[in-house]
């Protein structure tokens, strides 16, 4: 019987466990698909964790790449044989075979392995929403992406400096904000030891920025709020701290400032939606703008001690599950 990692309880990473699981034929809209690839993502942690709650038992995992098995009746974009990827859909990548929603796959072109391609759809897929969509930056503008090392900072950094962004990187650790700066930040700052939101304004000459993208949440959502210029915009789109809670309205007033909690999965709701992005976000890789970092590679049974190191700041990049 194929494999797959459960947990039937939230808590640390020791609740998840790799067990057998009877997969069987799609339904009308699914597909079965064979993973090859599993990406590694903080929200991940989230849902085991109970942060993001789920009706247990339940999977784990958005985000992987693999060769559709078998479809079902109404499916027609996708075939079996096909190389498809996808991020989001219900949690339940960790597994060697799984049945997911058949409007979450988008095709790998030629030229992108199901490793790339595992790595890069969340993550990718978020830079693109952030950068894109959500405050679409401008060539020659200056903005502030924190963890900048991490996977989505990595992809970030890279696609800021091919649009003409000059991008300012934060990360924990001097070895870290090197990684940074070698993929495509400006200037970067080491938040553990630095005050991020002065140096913000050091290096824009006391104007800040008109974007802050920032996944860490809770320690850094009043320093990031200090970075903006006058009706600049926060987004939050991570909890690597803990979530921001008890927010008092009236500190956006002193400059009229947009703070926004987006999502991909609110991003990529539609089926035209999902499937430009992909398309934006693959091009990007394939022309060599934008390279894929795979620092870290486990075997899928060893899911609970890649959340460990996830958890640990241990890892940099992209990081991938091998069924």
């Amino acid at each position: 019987m194929p494999k797959v990692i459960r947990f039937h309880k939230p808590g640390g990473p020791e609740v998840l466990v790799y067990e057998d699981v009877s997969v069987g034929n799609p339904g009308p809209d699914e597909a079965r698909v064979k993973n090859n690839a599993i990406g590694l993502n903080f929200i991940d942690t989230y849902h085991r964790s109970g942060l993001y709650p789920l009706a247990m038992p339940s999977g784990v995992g958005l985000e992987a790449a693999g060769v559709v098995e078998a479809v079902g009746s109404n499916v027609t974009w996708v075939k079996a044989g096909d190389r498809v990827a996808y991020a989001g859909g219900p949690p339940g990548a960790y597994a060697e075979v799984r049945l997911i929603p058949a409007h979450r796959l988008v095709k790998i072109p030629d030229g992108i392995s199901d490793q790339t391609a595992a790595a890069a759809m969340l993550k990718g897929l978020t830079v693109q929403y952030l950068i894109r969509r959500t405050y679409k930056v401008q060539a020659g503008q200056t903005v502030l992406f924190h963890a900048a090392a991490g996977g989505v900072g990595l992809i970030a950094g890279q696609w800021l400096k091919a649009l003409g962004v000059n991008a300012i990187g934060t990360a924990g650790s001097e070895e870290k904000t090197k990684l940074a700066k070698a993929h495509g930040y400006a200037h970067t700052i080491v938040y553990t030891k630095e005050d991020f939101a002065a140096r913000v304004k050091e290096i824009t000459g006391g104007k800040g920025v008109p974007v802050v993208y920032d996944s860490v949440g809770k320690d850094t959502f009043t320093g990031s709020l200090d970075c903006l210029e006058p009706r600049g915009m926060l987004a939050v789109f991570g909890n690597g701290s803990g979530p921001v809670t008890g927010v008092d309205l009236n500190v956006l007033a002193k400059g009229s400032y947009y703070v926004t909690r987006p999502s991909l999965m609110t991003y990529t709701a539609k089926r035209e939606d999902l499937e430009a992005s992909a398309a934006e976000l693959f091009d990007v890789i394939k022309s060599g703008k934008v390279k894929i970092e795979i620092n870290q590679t486990y075997a899928l049974k060893d899911a609970a001690q890649a959340h460990r190191d996830l958890e640990s700041r241990k890892t940099t990049g992209s990081t991938v599950l091998v069924p």
